[in-house]
């Protein structure tokens, strides 16, 4: 049987994991899902259409699955999916989505999320982010791989953080920041590359040389958006072995609702 604490309050039609551990004083509602080896701390709130994957580490007093902060949420059956081996620690707040988007607010696998991080309706988390103290996403935000977004900082609605940026602490973004970038601010300002991360993630230095000429094309040379843009293009035929990187970065430019951060 599941480890369940007596002081929680585990609805019958909840699935639980055998070897799923509650701590006390935890509410765990009827459409909630928890993979195996998986632990939720002490006075815990789990509702909504949630599911939650294998051995991530819940901490106490975090509020999972409730309703979207958006007055339009007519009480649809929207969802909260989270992955895998996430460490999710006091005070989070994550949503579920909202039927005006995608109608689930998605965590990926071997996130770092730290307290007091709030996740909001229609986010998109990819895997292995860090969200430090008090960072903020406000609704339909997408997170790529990597990326790791300091304290107190906060990001528009609808914005875009592609992989491996770093933004830095209290930070305020409302444009979308382009894969690889460094930035901080308020106004927010691309500081350069989060090179050091690239280097840590085992990126071979042909690789790195090819991403500081995108971002040269990009931040240094005083190029237009789309002459930017049509260089970058260019430079699978000189840098092959950084094909997917360049694809990455010209697919997020090719997305970009918002315009970039520049």
């Amino acid at each position: 049987m599941s480890s369940i604490h007596p002081t929680a309050v585990v609805d019958a039609q909840a699935r639980i994991d055998s070897s799923v551990h509650i701590g006390p004083y935890c509410v765990i509602g009827p459409q909630v899902t928890i993979g195996a080896g998986t632990t939720v701390g002490a006075h815990c709130v789990i509702e909504g259409h949630t599911t939650i994957g294998r051995d991530n580490r819940i901490f106490q007093f975090a509020s999972l699955g409730a309703a979207p902060q958006d007055k339009k949420y007519a009480g649809e059956p929207t969802r909260l999916v989270i992955g895998d081996r996430n460490t999710i620690r006091e005070f989070c707040t994550f949503n579920t989505g909202t039927a005006q988007d995608r109608g689930v607010t998605t965590i990926g696998n071997d996130n770092w999320i730290m307290a007091y991080v709030h996740i909001a309706h229609d986010c998109v988390v990819g895997d292995q982010t860090i969200l430090a103290n008090n960072a903020t996403l406000a609704g339909h935000v997408h997170v790529g791989d990597h990326a790791i977004i300091g304290g107190l900082t906060g990001v528009h609605q609808f914005t875009q953080v592609g992989a491996h940026v770093m933004a830095g602490f209290a930070s305020h973004i409302s444009q979308d920041v382009p894969p690889f970038m460094m930035v901080d601010g308020n106004p927010l300002a691309v500081r350069g590359l989060n090179l050091e991360g690239l280097r840590r993630r085992g990126f071979s230095p042909a690789r790195i040389a090819a991403i500081k000429q995108m971002h040269r094309l990009l931040y240094r040379q005083g190029l237009t958006f789309e002459a930017a843009r049509s260089a970058i293009a260019e430079l699978p035929g000189m840098h092959p072995e950084a094909e997917g990187d360049i694809a990455l970065l010209l697919a997020f430019l090719d997305t970009s609702a918002r315009g970039i951060a520049r």
